[in-house]
């Protein structure tokens, strides 16, 4: 009886010592393995990446207009890999027998030199927070921010690569022309017609969104573009507005009064010679002009900074000499009065690419996830620090960008 009344008695004891635990648990939030246990949620590394990512897929605007290359191999800043560009092909005039064209295999190398990170500091009023509240208050910020630098850096990069502009340098585009003039330089180069995509800096949109035809939008049923400040799809081009359209400051040199070829240019080479200046005017990485040879322009961007001797100057380019200028053939740049341009763009998908790749989890000293969703990848890392005793909570993007088919675009100068 001694030993059914004491059996009894543990099992009540521990029964009773489990209660307290679980009890105290909910009602004092503390931390285990990297997570913290909140009133009904265990808010994990994991549950906070997961949550994280959904909300920065939803904040990224130029990410989801281009080519995005994804690969769930983990890389480390720095590294240089090589990615496919998309196919393309040409569709010739049937005659009788085909003409078989071969899937392309070309390839670009591209640098992943971007961390965007953002990392913050973990309170007890933190803890005190569910995944909702901890969501709207600290991690769409913290989307935000890196979504704001993605943009940027992809913005501030690819405009560089574009050789072929419309508009005038200082003017903001402001009238229907503005779209039918970059549609004009995508039909010349025969950028396919689907996935075209314009982007626009605020002075443009705002110029647009009172256009007379769209104002009076609902003449044709729809007063959608006037009530929602939207310009919507013009001239084929799917438009949107962006805040991280770069105003490119051009070097000194573009505003040489008469610019022209000092020696003859060899094709295929990335180098064009020019005069015309009278000191060490300068050439700024992304100042574009093209070249008149022959009747015809030849477009070209410059992929370097450079200074001129003596009045002469020797440009890098992106693109390959197409033709063998000669001496004294004239140069056009569009910065010669204004001095610089905002480079608004528009352009096909596959001008573009957006590269990413998994950054490793932390093996020692913190407990980090990383979580992939179509094509995108974030990190999180949880750590504390006992020194200070802090918690932090970190979160990172790894990626790199490239123009890869910079033809399939044009500036749109403002």
């Amino acid at each position: 009886m001694k030993k059914f009344l004491f059996k009894h008695s543990f099992v009540a004891a521990m029964i009773a010592l489990v209660l307290v635990a679980v009890t105290a648990a909910f009602l004092h939030p503390v931390s285990i393995k990297g997570g913290i246990i909140l009133a009904n949620t265990f808010l994990t590394t994991q549950l906070i990446a997961r949550e994280a990512l959904v909300r920065l897929r939803n904040m990224l605007v130029m990410k989801a207009l281009i080519h995005n290359d994804y690969s769930s191999t983990f890389q480390k800043q720095g590294d240089t890999i090589r990615v496919k560009k998309p196919a393309t092909y040409v569709a010739d005039e049937f005659g009788g027998t085909i003409n078989l064209q071969t899937i392309g295999e070309d390839s670009v190398n591209v640098v992943l030199n971007h961390i965007a990170d953002v990392s913050i500091a973990i309170t007890s009023k933190e803890k005190a927070l569910n995944i909702d509240d901890f969501g709207d208050q600290y991690l769409n910020p913290a989307m935000e921010a890196i979504a704001q630098k993605v943009d940027a850096d992809i913005m501030s990069e690819v405009y560089k690569e574009v050789p072929f502009f419309v508009g005038v340098s200082g003017t903001t585009p402001s009238a229907l022309d503005d779209f039918a003039n970059a549609r004009k330089i995508l039909n010349i180069n025969r950028v396919p017609q689907a996935m075209r995509r314009a982007v626009w800096d605020p002075n443009a949109d705002a110029k647009f969104t009172v256009i007379p035809s769209i104002v009076n939008a609902e003449k044709s049923g729809s007063t959608l573009a006037l009530r929602e400040g939207s310009i919507g799809r013009i001239q084929a081009l799917d438009n949107y507005m962006s805040q991280n359209v770069v105003t490119h400051a051009a070097g000194t040199f573009t505003a040489v009064a008469a610019p022209k070829v000092n020696t003859l240019a060899v094709v295929d080479s990335n180098t064009i010679i020019l005069k015309g200046g009278a000191g060490t005017e300068t050439i700024k990485k992304g100042d574009c002009f093209y070249v008149t040879s022959a009747g015809k322009n030849y477009y070209y961007s410059a992929a370097a900074d450079a200074a001129a001797v003596a009045g002469v100057v020797s440009v890098t380019t992106f693109q390959k000499v197409q033709a063998a200028h000669a001496v004294d053939d004239v140069i056009v740049f569009p910065d010669k009065t204004a001095g610089g341009h905002v480079s608004n763009l528009a352009f096909h998908r596959n001008a573009f690419a957006f590269v990413q790749r998994p950054l490793e989890a932390p093996a020692g000293g913190a407990t980090g996830y990383t979580v992939n969703f179509e094509g995108l990848s974030l990190r999180v890392v949880q750590g504390y620090n006992i020194s200070t005793k802090v918690e932090t909570l970190s979160m990172d993007i790894l990626y790199g960008i490239k123009a890869i088919y910079p033809q399939l675009a044009t500036r749109v100068l403002g």
